[in-house]
Protein backbone atom coordinates (compact mmCIF):
# COMPACT_ATOMS: atom_id res chain seq x y z
CA UNK A 1 0.00 0.00 0.00
CA UNK A 2 1.20 3.40 -0.95
CA UNK A 3 0.29 6.23 1.48
CA UNK A 4 0.66 10.04 1.04
CA UNK A 5 3.09 10.96 4.17
CA UNK A 6 2.21 14.00 6.37
CA UNK A 7 4.56 16.11 8.44
CA UNK A 8 3.82 14.24 11.65
CA UNK A 9 5.16 11.06 9.46
CA UNK A 10 8.75 12.54 9.73
CA UNK A 11 9.90 10.85 11.88
CA UNK A 12 9.25 7.34 10.45
CA UNK A 13 10.66 8.74 7.06
CA UNK A 14 13.94 9.30 8.94
CA UNK A 15 13.97 6.26 10.54
CA UNK A 16 13.43 4.37 7.33
CA UNK A 17 16.25 6.62 5.64
CA UNK A 18 18.78 5.48 8.22
CA UNK A 19 17.94 2.03 8.13
CA UNK A 20 17.59 1.44 4.22
CA UNK A 21 20.71 3.70 3.76
CA UNK A 22 23.10 1.51 6.05
CA UNK A 23 22.15 -1.52 4.23
CA UNK A 24 22.08 0.43 0.43
CA UNK A 25 25.25 2.92 0.70
CA UNK A 26 27.24 0.33 2.74
CA UNK A 27 29.53 -0.91 -0.04
CA UNK A 28 29.67 2.58 -2.07
CA UNK A 29 30.15 5.16 0.62
CA UNK A 30 31.81 5.63 3.80
CA UNK A 31 30.11 5.68 7.28
CA UNK A 32 31.25 9.04 7.90
CA UNK A 33 29.30 10.19 4.73
CA UNK A 34 26.46 8.36 5.10
CA UNK A 35 25.68 10.04 8.66
CA UNK A 36 26.68 13.45 7.15
CA UNK A 37 24.38 13.12 4.16
CA UNK A 38 21.46 11.52 6.27
CA UNK A 39 22.04 14.32 8.58
CA UNK A 40 22.14 16.87 6.30
CA UNK A 41 19.17 15.42 3.89
CA UNK A 42 16.87 13.98 6.55
CA UNK A 43 16.69 16.44 9.31
CA UNK A 44 13.67 17.58 10.68
CA UNK A 45 14.39 21.38 9.32
CA UNK A 46 15.22 19.77 5.54
CA UNK A 47 11.85 17.65 5.54
CA UNK A 48 9.65 20.67 7.43
CA UNK A 49 10.94 22.80 4.29
CA UNK A 50 9.80 19.60 1.88
CA UNK A 51 6.48 19.73 3.57
CA UNK A 52 5.58 23.35 2.66
CA UNK A 53 6.66 23.08 -0.97
CA UNK A 54 3.35 22.07 -2.21
CA UNK A 55 5.14 20.07 -4.96
CA UNK A 56 7.15 17.89 -2.95
CA UNK A 57 5.31 14.66 -1.99
CA UNK A 58 6.40 11.78 0.21
CA UNK A 59 4.88 8.31 0.26
CA UNK A 60 5.51 5.97 2.52
CA UNK A 61 5.30 2.70 1.22
CA UNK A 62 3.66 0.07 3.65
CA UNK A 63 2.95 -4.02 3.76
CA UNK A 64 0.85 -5.62 6.54
CA UNK A 65 1.21 -2.80 9.14
CA UNK A 66 4.56 -2.43 8.38
CA UNK A 67 6.30 0.04 6.83
CA UNK A 68 9.03 -1.04 4.74
CA UNK A 69 10.26 2.43 2.46
CA UNK A 70 9.45 5.65 1.20
CA UNK A 71 9.64 7.57 -2.17
CA UNK A 72 10.23 11.57 -1.91
CA UNK A 73 9.71 13.13 -5.33
CA UNK A 74 8.79 17.13 -6.60
CA UNK A 75 6.74 17.97 -9.44
CA UNK A 76 7.82 20.39 -12.23
CA UNK A 77 11.68 20.62 -10.64
CA UNK A 78 12.61 21.33 -14.27
CA UNK A 79 10.21 22.26 -16.73
CA UNK A 80 7.75 19.50 -17.60
CA UNK A 81 9.85 17.29 -15.34
CA UNK A 82 9.12 15.41 -12.34
CA UNK A 83 12.52 14.90 -9.73
CA UNK A 84 12.74 11.46 -8.16
CA UNK A 85 14.68 12.91 -5.26
CA UNK A 86 14.07 9.31 -2.76
CA UNK A 87 13.31 5.85 -3.18
CA UNK A 88 14.56 3.81 -0.64
CA UNK A 89 13.59 0.34 1.26
CA UNK A 90 14.07 -2.03 4.08
CA UNK A 91 16.47 -4.73 3.31
CA UNK A 92 13.34 -7.12 3.91
CA UNK A 93 11.17 -5.22 1.40
CA UNK A 94 14.06 -6.57 -1.68
CA UNK A 95 12.16 -9.09 -3.81
CA UNK A 96 8.77 -8.08 -3.50
CA UNK A 97 8.24 -5.75 -6.49
CA UNK A 98 7.68 -2.78 -4.08
CA UNK A 99 10.66 -0.71 -6.22
CA UNK A 100 8.65 -1.05 -9.51
CA UNK A 101 5.20 -0.47 -7.80
CA UNK A 102 6.55 2.41 -6.71
CA UNK A 103 8.39 3.91 -9.86
CA UNK A 104 5.43 3.54 -11.77
CA UNK A 105 2.91 5.19 -9.23
CA UNK A 106 5.52 8.53 -9.65
CA UNK A 107 5.02 8.04 -12.88
CA UNK A 108 1.59 7.89 -12.81
CA UNK A 109 1.43 10.74 -10.57
CA UNK A 110 4.05 13.15 -12.91
CA UNK A 111 1.54 12.54 -15.98
CA UNK A 112 -1.73 13.49 -13.34
CA UNK A 113 0.44 17.25 -13.26
CA UNK A 114 1.17 17.09 -16.60
CA UNK A 115 4.97 16.37 -16.57
CA UNK A 116 6.59 14.79 -19.56
CA UNK A 117 9.50 12.97 -17.79
CA UNK A 118 10.68 11.85 -14.35
CA UNK A 119 14.52 12.37 -13.85
CA UNK A 120 16.77 10.60 -11.08
CA UNK A 121 20.55 10.55 -10.01
CA UNK A 122 22.07 7.79 -8.98
CA UNK A 123 25.47 6.85 -7.60
CA UNK A 124 27.58 5.11 -10.23
CA UNK A 125 28.31 2.62 -8.19
CA UNK A 126 24.92 1.95 -7.08
CA UNK A 127 23.86 -1.43 -8.57
CA UNK A 128 20.07 0.21 -8.36
CA UNK A 129 21.25 1.90 -11.83
CA UNK A 130 20.40 -1.83 -13.29
CA UNK A 131 17.18 -1.68 -11.44
CA UNK A 132 15.98 1.82 -13.04
CA UNK A 133 17.40 0.23 -16.29
CA UNK A 134 14.70 -2.44 -16.47
CA UNK A 135 12.42 -0.22 -15.53
CA UNK A 136 13.07 1.69 -18.42
CA UNK A 137 15.15 4.95 -17.30
CA UNK A 138 17.94 5.56 -19.61
CA UNK A 139 21.14 7.57 -18.62
CA UNK A 140 21.27 11.37 -20.41
CA UNK A 141 23.96 12.92 -18.31
CA UNK A 142 26.78 12.52 -15.54
CA UNK A 143 27.52 14.67 -12.90
CA UNK A 144 29.98 15.30 -9.76
CA UNK A 145 28.07 17.04 -6.76
CA UNK A 146 30.04 18.80 -4.02
CA UNK A 147 27.36 18.83 -1.10
CA UNK A 148 29.83 19.91 1.34
CA UNK A 149 32.12 18.76 4.02
CA UNK A 150 34.75 17.94 1.43
CA UNK A 151 32.10 15.12 0.32
CA UNK A 152 31.56 14.58 -3.46
CA UNK A 153 28.61 12.88 -5.40
CA UNK A 154 29.44 10.85 -8.47
CA UNK A 155 26.28 10.50 -10.10
CA UNK A 156 24.77 9.36 -13.58
CA UNK A 157 21.34 11.33 -14.31
CA UNK A 158 18.52 9.37 -15.71
CA UNK A 159 15.29 9.54 -16.72
CA UNK A 160 12.02 7.82 -18.16
CA UNK A 161 10.03 9.90 -21.00
CA UNK A 162 6.37 9.15 -20.33
CA UNK A 163 3.81 8.65 -22.87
Amino acid sequence: MIIKAEPNDISIIQDLAKKSWSFAYADILEQDQIDYMLNMMYSEETLKKHFENPHYQYYLIQEENQFLGFVGFEFHHEPQTTKLHRIYFLKEAQGKGLGKKALNFVSNEAEKMGDKRVSLTVNKNNSARKFYESQGFQIYDEAIFDIGNGYVMDDYLMEFLLK
